[in-house]
């Protein structure tokens, strides 16, 4: 297989496994708040990544480290919290498609922080993507017009982190296996998250025997070895067989598979919402569409 190939294969399956992801959060806080849900994730995927992967962190060199840690923090420790919150106040369809705004934070971090150039036509296509994403949002405030979109704030903090990581990634570690960062960046945001767990309430006794406590715990281990942990790898990957901003075109595709979880889960969904939808797919193809080379007479 072709790599140019494989990378759009890691780029669907992604798409299907981080947009189950959002229906996922909303099932976990019906038994934990969001505190509970982000450090048990973390606690969670941290071990599972161990057991399958800590031969991997003898090839991460010292400098390597710092950039590490800093990926775990900023690519999965805050956004495991921004997003649990955000869900206590919004529909997950719609953490879903506010998600989409990775691309755009992408391509000016990586122009402003790590000086990588981007294209007219990746531009055009991010710009494009964001009107799909700026209808669907709109659309679905109508449809639910009482939810609390300051909470959406919450998930924009979010994109920024997905963007920084992203570059990080690209352009500080190259040379370490998906693997290896993977685990690296739990080994770095486990600890706090072990100390944060118990703090939070997550053992005491009116969790524990809460009515949703092992529906929710088992959304959540779910969503920590195939949303998190596979996810994670496969993302790390496909960053380096691509780019920053191709890797981050995930987030167009995300919100169409959260808006068919959400419709099962029972939230509404329009006709308009659906166009908006394919003028997300829209901006994938202008971001990643290959300049044709002229023919020379």
């Amino acid at each position: 297989m072709t790599e140019q190939n494989r990378k759009w294969i890691y780029l669907f399956v992604l798409s299907i496994i981080w947009g189950t992801s959002y229906i996922l959060i909303k099932k976990g806080l019906e038994g934990f708040t969001p505190i509970q849900l982000g450090s048990a994730r973390i606690v969670i995927a941290g071990f599972f990544l161990f057991l399958i992967g800590y031969k991997s962190l003898k090839k991460i060199s010292k400098e390597e480290w710092k950039w590490i840690a800093l990926s775990g923090f900023i690519g999965s420790f805050f956004p495991m919290f921004l997003f649990a919150y955000a869900e206590t106040e919004i529909d997950s369809s719609i953490a879903a498609i506010l998600n989409s705004l990775v691309p755009l934070f992408t391509l000016f971090v990586g122009l402003f922080a790590f000086g990588i150039s981007f294209s007219k036509n990746q531009l055009i296509g991010v710009l494009v993507g964001l009107i799909g994403a700026a209808f669907l949002i709109f659309f679905g405030k109508g449809v639910n017009p009482n939810q609390n979109y300051w909470y959406a704030g919450f998930v924009i903090i979010a994109t920024i982190c997905y963007a920084c990581n992203a570059n990080i990634i690209k352009s500080k570690l190259q040379n370490v296996t998906p693997m290896g960062i993977a685990v690296g960046n739990f080994a770095a945001i486990i600890i706090p998250a072990i100390i944060v767990l118990p703090f939070s309430g997550f053992f005491s006794i009116q969790v524990t025997s809460g009515e949703h406590f092992w529906s929710s715990l088992g959304y959540i281990i779910i969503l920590c070895v195939i949303g998190t942990c596979i996810a994670k790898i496969m993302f790390n990957k496909l960053v380096q067989i691509s780019s920053a901003v191709f890797s981050v075109s995930v987030t167009y595709l995300i919100p169409i598979v959260g808006i068919f979880w959400g419709i099962l889960d029972g939230e509404k969904f329009t006709l308009s919402q659906f166009l908006a939808a394919l003028l997300i797919l829209v901006g994938v193809y202008l971001v990643n569409k290959k300049k044709t080379p002229r023919k020379t007479s």
